[in-house]
């Protein structure tokens, strides 16, 4: 299984800590392939997360999750950005690390808050969202250990995240490659 791992990178994180964001940025600066899995699920099932944990419950959606996770990791170069609870199976975390080079991408309370607290699209943010977010986080805080690397993304625009992650993640992994100039891109949301 020699270089399995150096042909897609998988972030990991909480909610709002720009996955999707970072994700698309970093596939474009590495002229590979971007997939969302929780977009991926979603075409997969023809319906919402939402949907589903409404009318499935959440043990069902993370079975869906794990299978399109699962089915995305059999790809080669591409960026995979993770739903924020993917990481809480045990089964998810050993594929991820086994397929690929796990970042996660970290953030303050108040920047996640700010990011997605006014996103109803999130089930799990039904409610008080500052007060779930907070709770969620201490809940996790121990699930994102597993990462190759670890990269805080606060108050950083997206090029300067992506300069961070190639400049990490390609010491191992051959992505050294010359790269587009860093004002292509937007700032982190």
């Amino acid at each position: 299984m020699a270089g399995i791992r150096e042909d897609k990178i998988v972030l990991i994180g909480f909610m709002g800590t720009g996955k999707s964001t970072v994700g698309r940025a970093l596939a474009e600066r590495l002229g590979w392939t971007f997939v969302d899995s929780d977009e991926e699920a979603e075409k997969r099932e023809g319906r919402s997360i939402r949907d589903m944990f409404e009318q499935d419950g959440e043990a069902y959606f993370r079975r869906q999750e794990h299978e399109t996770l699962a089915a995305l990791l059999e790809r080669s170069g591409v960026v995979i950005a993770t739903g924020g609870g993917a990481v809480l199976a045990e089964a998810n975390r050993t594929l991820m690390k086994e397929k690929g080079l796990v970042a996660a991408l970290t953030a303050l309370p108040e920047t996640i808050i700010g990011r997605v607290g006014a996103d109803g699209n999130r089930p799990l943010l039904q409610g008080n969202a500052e007060e779930r977010v907070r709770a969620l986080l201490e809940e996790r805080k121990e699930a994102y250990l597993f990462a190759d690397v670890t990269v805080a993304t606060d108050g950083k625009p997206v090029p300067d995240i992506v300069d961070e992650l190639t400049a990490i993640l390609g010491r191992g992994a051959g992505l050294a490659a010359p790269f587009p100039e860093k004002d292509t891109y937007g700032k982190a949301e």
